[in-house]
């Protein structure tokens, strides 16, 4: 009776599982043989439990022999159910692998009804850095995708999840949205030579407004260097010093919430960049191939692709999209880690901040992986 009893509780648990999991059409078409182990485990169990209820006498009904080789049959097969189950969602996750953020469960809720696209839409979250939801349209193509600060990018092309794998499309929209940031990015470099600066920072999303201002600042460095030599830091001190009074005026005004956040994370940016040159006044550097200039975080745009430079250390920028987030103040020690894993990066080396708890290791390393957008 004891071994009937734990085995039963065995197959109980494993059914309770799977039991919504096979209700599903679309789990039963992708997992045929699955579907039918899984069918045979369901009659037995539904007719000893039927029998149960009869006769609920536990001695008398579980001190069986053929019950509990039912039971310990049920077992196996609900194994082999999970095995092929794991090895399917395996499969899933080897062609779009932010399938691995996912819980199996939250998988196969996707996967379960994969004819409704946008069961998907709670998940994106966790799949994607910035993206907290897409927009459907009406034919169910995506237009845009939206941060959870409500930013919204346009995808440069639509994207058609109809009657396509879940994997397929996502990986589709994996790629639309690098291009799309592209595409952002390259008109918002472009635009800042035409606009006024306080109206160009509230006007592109918050990722094209701080990596756009920083390539440009690099552009201007390093121009005065070529024009004015040893003048080049004092001339760039006073522009930036004006930049940044321009951005007292714009946050004493009347922003929205979005604007603000941008406003805020190039501050940040802004300030540190200022510190940068005062240094660069200060040790008196006169060319761009000086250490103090190249071991800045130094962004390039060659036509059709951003970049970033410390020392030998060139980086392709990832154009993951981050949504509208503010950034880490930087001090000297943030610089100091920068190098040390751009260069790691450089050379095919992994980086590991060492020091003690709640220093910020992991925020910069995050903040590291935010400037590269990857």
């Amino acid at each position: 009776v004891s071994e009937v009893l734990d085995s039963w509780v065995a197959v109980q648990r494993s059914w309770l599982y799977l039991q919504p999991i096979f209700e599903s059409a679309d789990i039963n078409r992708q997992l045929p043989v699955e579907g039918k182990k899984f069918a045979t485990v369901d009659k037995n169990w539904r007719s000893t439990i039927s029998n149960a209820k009869q006769n609920a006498k536990v001695i008398d009904f579980c001190d069986n022999e053929k019950l509990l080789e039912r039971f310990k049959d049920s077992e196996v097969l609900l194994e082999q159910v999970q095995k092929g189950l794991s090895d399917y969602l395996e499969t899933k996750r080897s062609v779009f692998a932010r399938f691995y953020f996912l819980s199996n469960d939250e998988l196969l809720s996707i996967l379960s009804e994969s004819k409704d696209v946008q069961r998907v839409q709670p998940h994106l979250k966790k799949c994607f850095e910035g993206i907290d939801k897409v927009k459907f349209l009406d034919d169910l193509k995506i237009d845009r995708i939206i941060s959870p600060e409500g930013e919204e990018i346009m995808l440069s092309e639509l994207i058609d999840p109809v009657e396509k794998n879940v994997e397929h499309w996502m990986l589709e929209l994996e790629g639309a949205m690098r291009i799309s940031i592209r595409d952002c990015m390259q008109v918002a470099i472009e635009d800042y030579m035409k606009t006024r600066r306080p109206k160009w920072m509230t006007k592109w999303a918050g990722m094209c407004v701080l990596n756009g201002s920083q390539l440009h600042w690099t552009k201007e460095m390093e121009e005065l260097f070529h024009d004015d030599g040893e003048k080049a830091p004092v001339l760039m001190l006073e522009r930036q010093v004006a930049q940044l009074a321009d951005m007292t005026i714009l946050v004493r005004g009347k922003l929205s919430n979005s604007a603000r956040t941008t406003v805020g994370a190039l501050t940040v940016i802004d300030v540190h960049a200022r510190d940068v040159i005062k240094k660069l006044v200060n040790e008196q550097v006169e060319t761009k191939d000086n250490f103090a200039w190249t071991s800045q975080l130094r962004y390039y745009w060659d036509g059709t692709d951003l970049s970033a430079q410390m020392v030998g250390a060139t980086r392709p920028y990832g154009y993951e999209y981050l949504g509208n987030t503010f950034r880490l103040v930087i001090t000297p020690l943030t610089d100091k880690c920068y190098l040390t894993l751009m260069g790691a990066l450089q050379m095919i080396f992994g980086g590991a901040p060492a020091g003690p708890a709640g220093t910020g290791k992991t925020e910069t390393t995050k903040d590291l992986a935010k400037a590269l957008a990857m």
